[in-house]
């Protein structure tokens, strides 16, 4: 059997979905690499890497980070999700034995350790077209213990894990915002193009821009999901 390749270059051992990063590989023929599609507003693939597209109001692949709405290609970069690289210390050469200096103690990474966020839901939220929220619905706490949390639903299939897993609420895109710490240990929210977008405090935010959070400040999203910032978990 000829090896697939999927349309970002990886080879995969499966038919269907990239096995490396999950991007659609088509229908298999040739070396599995699906061909480029014209681009449109209302498509329910994206034209370059062909991911099904969760809504038509999506701005962004989930995979690739093409845009939907301006056919611009690659705005999310391949590396978006990934921590920032951590500059080795200079290591200096032992020319004479008592003249070595001490060793030099790379600077620790910003402190994740003290924040989280609790999960609930808010009927009081609830929009008119929206389900009611499940009756038996406990909230649940999640420590932010790296860089990156995705906030999101699981997808088996997409191999998409999100920390903050929302998968009670169908109105949370699969990748729907980040939570993230910035080169000063602060924490930030990033809407990554959810199609039902991501409010913060009341205020809805606009897409692929960092907003700074605080203890406290509360995200809604979705039917009626709520994430609550808390210092100390």
């Amino acid at each position: 059997m000829d090896t697939l390749v999927c349309p970002k270059g990886h080879q995969s051992s499966d038919l269907d979905y990239c096995s490396e990063c999950g991007a659609k590989i088509g229908n298999g023929a040739g070396n599995g690499v699906a061909s480029a599609v014209a681009p449109a507003a209302d498509a329910d693939v994206c034209p370059d890497c062909a991911t099904a597209r969760d809504h038509k109001g999506v701005a962004f692949c989930e995979i690739c980070g093409y845009n939907f709405l301006t056919g611009a290609r690659g705005e999310i970069p391949v590396n978006f999700y990934a921590a920032p690289a951590v500059e080795a210390p200079e290591v200096m050469p032992a020319a004479v034995a008592d003249s070595v200096p001490e060793p030099v103690e790379p600077e620790p990474a910003a402190s994740t350790a003290a924040w989280g966020v609790v999960v609930s839901v808010d009927p009081a939220s609830k929009q008119s077209d929206s389900p009611d929220p499940p009756a038996d619905f406990v909230p649940f706490t999640v420590a932010l213990d790296k860089l990156v949390s995705l906030i999101g639903r699981t997808s088996q299939t997409r191999a998409i894990f999100p920390e903050i897993a929302m998968d009670h609420d169908d109105a949370v895109s699969h990748r729907h915002a980040l939570l993230q710490f910035d080169a000063q240990g602060s924490l930030v929210v990033r809407d990554i193009g959810a199609a039902n977008g991501t409010i913060v405090n009341g205020k809805e935010i606009k897409a692929m821009v960092d907003y700074p959070l605080q203890d406290g400040d509360e995200i809604t999203l979705g039917h009626w999901s709520r994430i609550t910032i808390k210092a100390t978990v």
